[in-house]
């Protein structure tokens, strides 16, 4: 497996639960591990109980893009090409992404969670939503204690999914990116796609401090013939169109899936929509107004092996950095 480079990485442990296991001590601490253990064990029997069954309840998913494309998407697409019936409860916002290579739908049966975005922040997948949304993830949850006998992958529970799932999905790797390229571009043209994110704090260690997005996109332009802004408009920086720069903010993930897959170039602030390059077959460059190391990047470089490997990442910390990679830009197909 092609190994990511660690360059602009803080230095330190790279598993979530050696950091967390350093707050505790003695007793605690082996209470810790062994509730580890036991939700890998448990998992492992799930996953053989899902493969021999052909079906299984999962969600609910009500967080953040980059977990959506990291930990979720990449093992509903493994269970769907093992032949397994997924029962999926979700934002859906997705749905354009879960497909296969033909297009088809890898979801048996949908329950949809409306778009909430612009109304609760997000995070990780401990998002409290709207008292409607809640609603619906509890009729969800309720379906499947009337349903025992099928296998329940619960991520809403906080503990399982942020300390086993996420990490245990790496064992096997039980992981599959579907190329998505296939089913939204008929070729790619020398374009580049841009996500002009907004939310958060101004300035953080994760992603940097903020960018006029549309002085980017003017600086590069003279080297693509298109320019893509695109993505949530309730995550995203309110923009025009001018010249080849096309403004394509929208709510409708067909439109982004659109725009990535014809591009080249994907570029973005360090975040989860790194991750978006690998199903859509775009060279990525993180831009970071800042001084590295880039706050958690190294979680970022330890998942991304598992979801694919077609391409490596790029960093950029000034605009002029910026300008002068796309200046040399040269897109090497895979």
């Amino acid at each position: 497996m092609k190994q990511p480079d660690y360059k602009y990485a803080p230095t330190g442990d790279f598993s979530d639960n050696k950091f967390f296991a350093k707050q505790y001590s003695g007793l605690s601490r082996l209470r810790f591990w062994f509730k580890i253990w036991r939700g890998y064990a448990t998992a492992n029997a799930k996953l053989r109980k899902t493969l021999q069954t052909k079906e299984c309840y999962y969600g609910p998913f009500k967080g953040e893009f980059g977990h959506f494309l990291a930990h979720n998407l990449p093992f509903l697409s493994y269970l769907h090409s093992k032949g397994v019936k997924i029962h999926y409860c979700g934002v859906e916002l997705h749905k354009p992404f879960l497909v296969d290579e033909q297009g088809n739908s890898i979801i048996s049966k949908f329950y949809p969670l409306r778009d909430f975005f612009g109304e609760v922040p997000l995070h990780s997948n401990e998002t409290i939503p709207p008292v409607d949304v809640q609603q619906e993830i509890n009729k969800f949850v309720k379906i499947t204690e009337q349903n025992p006998a099928i296998p329940f992958w619960n991520i809403g529970d906080t503990f399982y999914y942020w300390f086993i799932h996420r990490n245990w999905m790496l064992n096997g790797p039980y992981m599959k990116t579907y190329n998505l390229e296939k089913v939204y571009s008929k070729g790619k043209e020398r374009s580049a796609v841009i996500f002009p994110r907004k939310i958060g704090a101004e300035t953080s260690d994760n992603n940097g401090g903020p960018w006029d997005y549309m002085a980017i996109a003017r600086a590069i332009s003279p080297y693509f013939n298109k320019v893509y802004i695109t993505g949530h408009p309730s995550l995203s920086a309110e923009l025009k169109s001018e010249g080849n720069i096309e403004v394509l903010l929208s709510k409708d993930n067909k439109v982004v899936l659109e725009a990535c897959a014809k591009s080249q170039l994907l570029i973005t602030q360090h975040s989860g929509v790194n991750n978006l390059g690998e199903y859509t077959n775009n060279q990525v460059l993180i831009i970071y107004n800042g001084q590295p190391p880039i706050g958690s990047l190294q979680n970022t470089l330890r998942f991304r092996p598992y979801i694919g490997t077609k391409h490596g990442l790029d960093y950029a910390f000034t605009k002029q950095e910026i300008v002068e990679y796309a200046k040399n830009f040269t897109f090497k197909p895979n």
